[in-house]
């Protein structure tokens, strides 16, 4: 970039609709931003695109010129991809559009928009489709992982609803996608992240869903850890689809339904979702609340919108973040008493230990059907070791290092792509499995030069 002509990216500004940000321009270092602090990259160039004619504008030079490209969408992905040092982002942020079409049940969404965003237009019409459970997640990265969340017990992933997609791929040509047009581009954005192209439009089918629904949290004292999730692991079993409880295990934030002697000490949490009314499960929510004795519960009707943003308080941008995730098809009490050891230890306030629960129709699918392969994981284990002090990364990183290494014998020996960090470039074979020649063949067809190379990468056979 720097023996790039001035007159090389005036032309190549004049052809914007978008704003481009250099270093010495005012948003610049806003725009380099991102939700991970630990991120700090530098990048020549950031587009701000208005529309699809940028993003064509904006892959083409990128190739023509031999510049690191960085597709910029919610910027939340945890390893930081969305920025990169040097080279060109394509700052999808201002595509926010979501159109809904309530007799079809169909969201166009535009790749730049937040769930909030989605969640937003499609409940006016008491409509979802299966997202994730942090409001300011970018819905591109989170679908193009595979994508899960409260509903997939319901309706699947958030990939097994996805009907099309429009993608700019490295030619700088935009595509369709879908089951019918580009079939095997279709196939591999669900679940093969950006290594094909940029997505500038989902098409997502919708389902009935609120405005109402029944969800919570019950709270239970650290040392009634191993009855509640040994009796947790045994409920799932037979669970219901329309129900979904994640556990986490956290220090206990300052929330108004906990005794303040609670607060700031280790507990165990469930976190009930279910779309039916809440007479409809009430048994349910009286079995989990009886897997102990609580210090606390709030669970109820309440506005799906409102259940979707919970959790963004302890999600917030700005903290220094660092993940570490296995899957698990069941939960062994060698794994339990891992867990139960590990979160005693937390390094910081601010560091969990979640189980993400998936099964019902999200594991219907075969492991083939799309690029995500993990039907037979039942739980998703995260662990989301968060800070704010610099000077405390090493001991927060390798706690989590070390909770991960002590859990692998009891895992499945898979992961989720999103999960993944930026130093777990080694494990792509493990977020793919049985699917990753398929995905390597159609990477080489679609991007053999590898120009989309910032993201967990699919390298191409050529």
């Amino acid at each position: 970039m720097t023996s790039m002509k001035s007159d090389v990216i005036d032309d190549f500004k004049s052809k914007l609709r978008g704003k481009l940000l250099q270093p010495d321009d005012p948003g610049y270092d806003d725009a380099r931003k991102i939700w991970n602090a630990m991120i700090d990259r530098r990048p020549a160039m950031i587009v701000r695109c208005a529309g699809t004619a940028d993003v064509l504008c904006s892959v083409a030079f990128a190739r023509d010129h031999g510049l690191l490209l960085a597709i910029r969408g919610g910027a939340h992905n945890i390893a930081g991809d969305a920025v990169c040092d040097g080279g060109l982002v394509i700052d999808l942020s201002g595509m926010k559009s979501v159109r809904i079409d309530p007799d079809a049940r169909r969201a166009y969404v535009e790749a730049g928009a937040t769930l909030a965003d989605f969640d937003h237009e499609a409940q006016a019409f008491g409509l979802a489709t299966p997202l994730g459970i942090n409001s300011t997640t970018g819905v591109a990265g989170l679908t193009l992982g595979g994508g899960f969340g409260w509903l997939s017990r319901k309706y699947g992933l958030t990939v097994d609803n996805l009907i099309s997609a429009d993608i700019i791929t490295a030619d700088a040509q935009r595509l369709r996608a879908c089951a019918t047009e580009n079939h095997d581009l279709f196939w591999a954005i669900r679940g093969g992240g950006g290594n094909f192209g940029v997505v500038t439009l989902f098409e997502f089918q919708l389902h009935p869903v609120g405005p109402e629904v029944t969800a919570g949290l019950i709270v239970f004292p650290f040392d009634q850890a191993k009855k509640v999730l040994t009796q947790y692991r045994d409920f799932v079993n037979g669970m219901q689809d329309d129900l979904s409880v994640w556990t986490v295990l956290r220090k206990a934030p300052p929330l108004p339904f906990l005794p303040g002697e609670v607060h700031g000490k280790e507990v165990v949490v469930l976190a009930v979702f279910s779309p039916l009314r809440t007479d409809a499960i009430m048994r349910a929510i009286e079995t989990l609340r009886g897997f102990g004795e609580p210090c606390g519960e709030h669970v109820g009707p309440m506005p799906y919108k409102a259940w979707q943003q919970a959790f963004d308080p302890l999600l917030t941008p700005g903290a220094r973040n660092y993940w570490k995730s296995h899957n698990f098809t069941a939960l062994s009490d060698a794994a339990i008493d891992t867990v139960i050891r590990y979160v005693g230890s937390l390094p910081s306030s601010q560091s969990e230990i979640f189980l993400g629960l998936l099964g019902g129709q999200a594991s219907r699918a075969a492991p083939g059907a799309t690029a995500y392969p993990h039907r037979s994981a039942l739980y998703a284990m995260n662990v989301h070791t968060r800070w704010s002090d610099p000077a405390e990364d090493d001991k927060c990183i390798a706690w989590a290092r070390e909770f991960f290494a002590a859990t692998a014998p009891y895992a499945a020996g898979s992961v989720y792509v999103n999960f993944l960090t930026q130093d777990e470039g080694g494990r792509i074979a493990e977020a793919y499995g049985q699917n990753y020649d398929r995905l390597v063949e159609i990477k080489t067809k679609f991007d053999p030069r590898n120009l989309f190379r910032q993201n967990q990468n699919i390298k191409p056979s050529a």
